[in-house]
């Protein structure tokens, strides 16, 4: 029966596969030796490509009907990580949505259109709650009161300084039936509606996106309750996988446990000592050798980091090197109040401006942002490492965040 299956879902409903061999034609009849069957279209003439694409049978899956139900054995309760998902009658709405700037990763395109939908609750959205996958794609189980116009609406973000501002288009694209998602699960229809399939998945993500943190499929947490550490900076999360698959009668939802290592949030100086098998930042009273530093380069270079010296104002920076130099002989260029530049170091910088005298002036300092900026902070100063998603960039070299 499984072979019955697996050859009927893999047949183009409507043909059947036949072999010709040399001297037959393919409806059965014969043709002379080394003459090749005739081609649709003009006689003595090929059929265009456009043609020939158009006659072209559509690959479409066909969904197997299950052949019969078991009789023999015993009945047995199964334990499995699949749910059924109750679905409602009726569409979704389909809308477009572009931001701009368009370069802000998921997180940042979510909180963005979660305060939009809050500051136009009753206006465009009528109350509504539509989910969103992050990108471009909103679903909506009640039409929006725009109809198939194209909006812009501008949400406004609170930012470190200044606030930021975005320009959001949204525009209807389609209805989703739910109902030809049911009819293909019933075996009335053979084609499975995978646009519906992808809303639902949307659906299914929304809030758990919002919740957890994302990554790939999965969805993860802080840690509570456990510990498990890695070395070098690094622990475990667990969390969880989910994904939406249609099966011979109803919609599944399967859950399976989920691990992957996270940095964690921790100062910069514990990082270090755990990256370079310190004790004790007081174990290291020298300043670092190059295979120290460039060790300590790989692992830290990338990640995010967070001032807490300028009292309320915390801001967030990315890390892009490690200074060769101390802090207390690593210099950059100031401009003093009178509009002259001078150079000055890192060490003497902050014990003027922020009151700060350095206890490891002989420890590099991180260099955050972008180069040419030249942005130096001590390793001292507090600066806690932002929680971030650890990849192994020794098997992922290809890999993009």
């Amino acid at each position: 029966m499984y072979q019955q299956s697996m050859q009927s879902m893999s047949l183009v409903p409507g043909t059947q596969q036949k072999s010709v061999t040399p001297g037959q034609s393919g409806a059965g009849g014969t043709l002379p030796q080394g003459q090749q069957p005739a081609q649709q279209g003009v006689v003595g003439q090929p059929a265009p490509a456009q043609q020939q694409a158009a006659i072209a049978p559509r690959q479409q899956f066909m969904c197997p009907r299950r052949p019969n139900h078991g009789v023999e054995g015993r009945a047995i309760l199964l334990r499995a990580n699949h749910f059924q998902i109750r679905m409602p009658r009726g569409d979704l709405h389909h809308y477009d949505v572009s931001i701009q700037p368009d370069k802000c990763p998921r997180r940042v395109n979510r909180e963005i259109i979660d305060t939009m939908v809050k500051a136009y609750s009753t206006k465009i959205f009528n109350n509504a709650k539509p989910v969103f996958d992050g990108r471009k794609n909103l679903y909506s189980r009640d039409p929006l009161p725009i109809g198939r116009d194209k909006v812009e609406l501008e949400v406004t973000l609170p930012g470190e300084g200044k606030d930021r501002v975005f320009k959001v288009t949204i525009k209807w694209v389609a209805k989703v039936s739910l109902f030809a998602l049911e009819q293909a699960l019933e075996g009335r229809i053979q084609t499975i509606p995978f646009e519906t399939i992808q809303a639902l998945d949307v659906v299914m993500r929304h809030l758990p996106s919002m919740t957890y943190t994302p990554v790939g499929r999965s969805f993860f947490s802080a840690p509570e309750g456990y510990y498990h550490p890695l070395g070098g900076g690094r622990e475990v999360w667990f969390g969880f996988h989910q994904s939406v698959r249609p099966s011979m009668w109803k919609m599944m939802l399967n859950i399976d446990v989920s691990a992957t290592a996270f940095y964690k949030s921790q100062s910069v100086i514990e990082f270090l000592c755990e990256v370079l098998d310190f004790r004790d930042i007081n174990e290291q009273r020298r300043p670092l050798t190059d295979s120290q530093r460039v060790k300590f380069t790989k692992e830290i270079k990338g990640l995010k980091v967070e001032i807490t010296h300028c009292g309320s104002m915390r801001r967030k920076y990315r890390v892009c090197n490690v200074t060769r130099r101390p802090a207390q002989t690593q210099t950059f260029p100031l401009q003093l109040e009178s509009g002259q530049t001078v150079e000055c170091t890192v060490a003497k910088y902050f014990k003027d401006r922020h009151k700060l005298n350095l206890q490891y002036p002989y420890l590099p300092c991180l260099q955050v942002g972008q180069e040419q900026k030249h942005t130096y902070l001590p390793l001292e100063v507090r600066i806690i490492l932002f929680v971030s998603l650890y990849i192994d960039k020794a098997q992922c070299n290809s890999c993009h965040t």
